[in-house]
């Protein structure tokens, strides 16, 4: 009877390391998408909670010659930083710089993104409820070596905000209408009581039209400082503080917890923030244009629209030489 046996790890065959593949040329990235991890994050209360995310990472392979890449020493070396400590910009610089490590010989580069949800508990607009908000958010980051060793990063955040937008257009030409349908309910008066008009904009049959309005969506990406060897850079905003950054530009984020007054007050905020997507944009733009910590952006303001089957969309950056581009 014959028995198979398990080789040993060092017997077995290392296809990448001693192949050598029948066409030759660097390449700028391989690695993986898609990759399934936990990250470690720290509450505004300090207490740590873990988050399912996804992620991709890369290494350039320099070496014409080699087969490829070694993909399993990414996937632990990924696997073992972010089971350790909360995620922070540091951290990806340490898994950034152990991908470059572990491919001595191979690797001048790596590259990392992280995708998951941030969640957050906000409160109503004017009733005491709260609840929790989910919002899509990223954290990228880049690292390269030059001949002489030098390290030069890159970090980008990005989030995806959902708010509400009522057209100015739409609003012009329903005030119009109601305007239409008072002079044709009250032709040949020339006089009208406070009481009256009160009681009149009080009914459903006198404003006979009303503006459109649509969930629409601020897709942000935004460069931040290279926190450098040390730590963390004093100077990086967080998700939550982006996430704030945007809504209060805008005014109009769309809502969880709703009773009746917190319905009226998200009416007035919308009434009083009438904007196209265009106005959305350079609100974004001035909000972030003021942000020292925030060294490059990309703003996507996309309206999807209720009047039409299609998107109203504006996009701007920073304008830095080399950087974003619309």
């Amino acid at each position: 009877m014959t028995f198979l046996t398990t080789p040993t790890a060092g017997a077995m065959p290392d296809v990448a390391r001693h192949a050598k593949s029948p066409f030759t040329g660097t390449l700028d990235r391989v690695g993986m998408t898609a990759i399934e991890v936990p990250v470690l994050l720290r509450g505004s209360d300090g207490v740590l909670s873990r988050t399912p995310a996804k992620a991709d990472a890369f290494v350039s392979l320099d070496d014409p010659q080699a087969k490829g890449i070694h993909m399993s020493r990414l996937y632990l070396t990924l696997n073992n930083a972010l089971e350790a400590e909360p995620l922070t910009l540091a951290v990806v610089r340490r898994i950034l710089g152990g991908f470059v490590e572990s491919h001595a010989g191979l690797s001048h580069s790596a590259s990392l993104t992280l995708s998951f949800d941030h969640l957050l508990r906000r409160p109503a607009l004017k009733s005491a409820n709260s609840a929790w908000r989910v919002y899509p958010v990223t954290l990228s980051g880049d690292l390269s070596f030059d001949a002489k060793g030098q390290a030069r990063a890159h970090f980008r955040l990005g989030v995806t905000v959902a708010y509400s937008s009522t057209c100015p257009c739409s609003a012009a030409l329903s005030r119009q209408l109601v305007q239409a349908e008072f002079m044709a309910q009250h032709a040949g008066r020339d006089v009208l009581s406070v009481e009256a008009m009160h009681a009149w904009l009080g009914l459903e049959s006198s404003i006979v039209a009303t503006p459109h309005a649509q969930r629409s969506y601020a897709v942000l990406e935004v460069e931040v400082a290279d926190s450098g060897e040390s730590g963390e850079s004093a100077s990086a905003p967080d998700f939550t503080e982006l996430i704030d950054l945007v809504e209060n530009a805008l005014r109009t984020p769309v809502q969880a917890a709703v009773k009746r007054e917190d319905e009226q007050e998200f009416a007035r905020l919308n009434g009083s923030n009438l904007m196209f997507c265009e106005d959305a944009g350079r609100r974004l733009k001035d909000a972030l244009d003021r942000d020292p910590r925030i060294t490059d952006f990309r703003v996507e303001a996309v309206h999807v629209e209720s009047l039409h089957p299609h998107n109203a969309v504006s996009i701007v950056t920073k304008g830095v030489p080399g950087g974003f581009t619309a």
